[in-house]
């Protein structure tokens, strides 16, 4: 079997490799189109010095069982974009199984993204562990210059339908990166700490810098003569590899990667230049960068190569106790390695950021601090906990009413409510009106202010609310982050996702009793022109409960009550700006 691969217009031009299906790998068979399953086991000639499977190989792998799950769905050979970054948290052994998923989560026009998930078997026990997760963008790319538009991802499970929704995020997400970066870079938040200024030790830059020249070869392609992405990652982690290793005087072993993005094309015939140097440390981790030119045989004699690539590669090492070491401070000597240096610093802020910010389960405190490194991450956040929170099932009806449904969700001692309306309005109009947060005192009764206190753009904006008093306690207050998604698509829904964030400028007062949002919003669904299903979510936290917890009790009608003045706003407000 043979697999293609090279992108164009600066999406990505390398392609994802071929793999033949043998003792020691399998592709499984009977899946829906765009799912691949692959297997392998791990022989001495995988691993690394510790007899464990290098992490070339898995990176190799991993972008192997992408292509083949994209190119399952596009019909067409397809190419390696970019990597989403990837967190490794287990690693194989030899004589263990490595178990590779991959899934088109949805189809944009060329481009798809394709889930990524690897866990280790052990064959004596039967013990599986989780590996990593990942998300890999590729690009449709058929012989010629033909132009594919790729079809829509089908769409079975609820697991199927959750993942389509979180894609957009995701998508939005990498192309904020960028962004975010130069936000840090611009604020100064990278500046050099007292500590490191005292530290007499500093070993500079330079002297971890490696360089290693590549030839591809046929064997490094595939038959459109496109080098493997995964191969490239490969030689990628070998050198970056190296570069850490000359800082700890040990081996060092990958922990994670900042995000692959392909710039540009490789062909067979190329001599790739690789060049890694350490760019910052982190008392127990090191930041290894790695840029990739390539040259033809005129570009080789003439010394001018292309950017085709870099990435970002973080490393610990472990001792001889099995301790991971704190590796030395390093010195920027010059204005370039000074920039690697501060960039280093806003990369790992944007990466812890990602880490804890994009997971979705419980967290105490609730709120998470608002600042210029964390907008996108946080928005992303917010729309995939409301819509995570969407997805379950097991919602039990509790209430009914004409237009008005209510619905529980109790789940590992977390209860969460869903009201459904049923709105004679159109769906731009409600979105507009219930995106409004300052129209909301109009109609909630549970709302006696609302007033934005920071922009973040047209669709992330901040709001100080203040709420009436329970059970003779003070008034409370909020400090939410609103963000809100119109459909990309007809058929999905429009989406006002709402969480507690922490902003130093509106610290808690002692007029109020601070509260906090885990996560609440509405999703609109079109039933018609002129008809829309508005529902309401809410994971309830200590600071909402008290106003729900007689209604849930039956003591009172408030949330029914809260639902029908709802509905008759939406329908008697009118809107006279421009919607979108």
């Amino acid at each position: 079997m043979l697999l293609s691969g090279g992108a164009p217009n600066g999406l990505g031009w390398v392609g994802g490799p071929w793999r033949e299906c043998s003792a020691g790998s399998a592709l499984s068979s009977g899946y829906e189109r765009g799912e691949v399953q692959m297997c392998h086991t791990v022989f001495p000639w995988h691993s690394n010095h510790r007899g464990e499977l290098s992490a070339g190989q898995l990176l190799t792998w991993i972008d192997t069982t992408a292509c083949l799950a994209a190119e399952r769905h596009a019909g067409v050979s397809c190419v390696t974009a970019s990597v989403d970054d990837i967190q490794i948290e287990e690693t194989a052994r030899v004589g263990q199984n490595i178990c590779i998923k991959a899934k088109v989560n949805r189809a944009f026009n060329t481009s798809m993204e394709v889930g990524i998930k690897v866990e280790i078997e052990d064959p004596f026990t039967n013990l599986q562990k989780h590996v990593c997760a990942a998300f890999s963008t590729y690009v449709a790319k058929p012989a010629g210059s033909k132009k594919v538009f790729l079809k829509p991802v089908r769409l079975q499970s609820s697991q199927d339908h959750l993942e389509y929704s979180l894609a957009a995020e995701r998508r939005r997400i990498r192309l904020y990166h960028e962004d975010a970066y130069n936000n840090l870079m611009e604020e100064g938040c990278t500046i050099y700490d007292a500590e490191w200024e005292k530290d007499q030790n500093k070993i500079l830059t330079d002297s971890t810098r490696v360089e290693s020249i590549e030839l591809v070869l046929p064997p490094h392609a595939n038959h459109q003569g496109n080098t493997f992405g995964g191969q490239i990652m490969a030689w990628m982690e070998t050198v970056a590899n190296i570069s850490a290793s000359r800082l700890c005087h040990t081996h060092a072993t990958l922990k994670s990667v900042d995000m692959f993005k392909f710039r540009g094309p490789s062909t067979v015939g190329d001599r790739l230049l690789f060049r890694a140097i350490v760019n910052n440390t982190f008392q127990k981790s090191v930041e290894v960068g790695v840029r990739v030119e390539a040259f033809n045989c005129e570009e080789w004699t003439q010394a001018k190569g292309r950017h085709i690539n870099s990435a970002f590669l973080i490393y610990q090492a472990l001792n001889s106790k099995g301790d991971y070491c704190m590796f030395p401070r390093v010195k920027a000597s010059t204005k370039d390695s000074i920039r690697r240096f501060r960039g280093a610093i806003a990369r790992r802020k944007i990466r812890v950021a990602r880490k804890y910010i994009f997971s979705t389960k419980q967290e105490r405190p609730v709120s998470h601090p608002w600042d210029k490194g964390n907008q996108a991450y946080l928005s992303y956040n917010n729309i995939a906990m409301l819509t995570v929170l969407a997805a379950n099932t097991g919602w039990e009806l509790s209430s009914t009413l004409p237009n008005i449904r209510i619905f529980t969700h109790e789940e590992n001692d977390i209860l969460s409510i869903k009201v459904e309306m049923q709105v004679k309005v159109q769906l731009q109009q409600a979105y507009f009106l219930l995106s409004d947060l300052g129209l909301r005192p109009n109609w909630d009764m549970h709302y006696l202010s609302c007033d934005v206190i920071e922009t973040a753009g047209e669709d992330d904006k901040i709001f100080h609310i203040t709420s009436p008093p329970v059970k003779q306690s003070k008034s409370r207050d909020f400090v939410i982050l609103m963000s809100r998604r119109y459909s990309c698509k007809q058929g999905d829904p429009y989406v006002v996702a709402m969480r507690s964030v922490t902003l130093a400028s509106h610290p808690p007062t002692t007029e109020y009793l601070r509260s906090e949002v885990q996560c609440a919003g509405f999703l609109i669904h079109s039933q018609g022109k002129d008809l829309c299903r508005v529902s309401y979510l809410n994971q309830l936290t200590p600071g909402i409960l008290p106003y729900v917890e007689e209604n849930l009790t039956g003591w009172s009608n408030s949330i029914e009550e809260t639902a029908s003045s709802c509905i008759k706003f939406l329908e008697t407000t009118q809107v006279y700006t421009t919607l979108l």
